[in-house]
């Protein structure tokens, strides 16, 4: 018996970096163009207002922010933090702010649960007390961001659609309750009726 071999061949597609700032790439849904585009100017905005300048800036102070939620209103499955992580960094970077990860209002418990954890250490035999961590000794927040990205599609005509984005953001000073800061970051895309943003 003559044993025979099949050969299966399909159509093959290369896969390819994309720059990000190459504007010939684009789909109907969030891309990273976008979470970068609406990070960079939130940053900027927020680094430029007078209102966030620490009265100790000269001395080094700077405001602590904690994030609150970033609600997502689109059709897409999308990580808000790939929003807010951009906008963290560039306030740390800028010295005007610095982001407690100890504290968390979401209602997931904080970002970080390390600096709870490591005061439990306070009656560890095996510990050395005079390294643990003291009560009383972590930063309370001065701000804490919140929004919401929103999306809202429209048919333009047969054959084309046009896809809003909405970035809203606030900042708000935990003192007094007040919104010291807030921007809207629209985006729109227009496409084939027949693409999809998920």
């Amino acid at each position: 018996m003559v044993p025979v071999i099949l050969a299966v061949s399909g159509c093959q597609t290369t896969t390819q970096y994309v720059d990000s700032n190459d504007e010939s790439v684009a789909v109907l849904g969030l891309s990273q163009r976008d979470f970068d585009q609406a990070a960079n100017q939130a940053l900027n905005d927020i680094i430029a207002s007078p209102l966030l300048v620490h009265p100790e800036a000269d001395k080094g102070g700077r405001y602590v922010l904690s994030i609150y939620n970033i609600i997502n209103d689109t059709s897409q499955r999308i990580d808000t933090d790939q929003l807010v992580k951009k906008i963290r960094v560039g306030l740390l970077q800028s010295g005007k702010f610095l982001t407690t990860t100890a504290v968390s209002f979401t209602g997931n418990g904080p970002e970080d649960s390390s600096s709870a954890k490591v005061r439990e250490l306070t009656n560890s035999a095996m510990m050395n007390q005079s390294t643990v961590k003291k009560n009383g000794t972590v930063i309370s927040p001065d701000f804490s961001l919140s929004g919401k990205i929103i999306q809202r599609t429209n048919r333009v005509d047969s054959s084309k659609q046009l896809v809003e984005y909405y970035f809203q953001l606030t900042l708000t000073q935990l003192e007094t309750g007040l919104a010291y800061w807030e921007g809207e970051y629209p985006i729109a895309k227009t496409g084939s009726n027949d693409s999809v943003t998920w």
